[in-house]
């Protein structure tokens, strides 16, 4: 006898980069490729409080970006590759 739990999941099914608009290559869900996810939670002193926003940037969009950052971001190796 078998018994079945029914599950409803979540899958992603569409991912574009907010900036340049292309889509990202998806494989059951999974991105594949490099795609930065940022998200900001915005508080009582900003004029955005209780605001969430939240985006999407291609490896490309990604780099272009940091390149205008005046005090570049820190890049770290990760020891732990998943």
């Amino acid at each position: 006898m078998r018994k079945y739990k029914m599950q409803t999941e979540k899958q992603l099914m569409e991912l574009s980069c907010n900036k340049c608009g292309r889509k990202i290559p998806l494989k059951n869900g999974v991105p594949q490729e490099g795609v930065f996810q940022g998200q900001a939670v915005w508080g009582y002193f900003s004029e955005k409080d209780g605001e969430v926003h939240s985006f999407d940037l291609c490896e490309a969009c990604y780099d272009e970006w940091i390149r205008t950052f005046q005090i570049p971001a820190e890049i770290l190796k990760s020891t732990e590759i998943l």
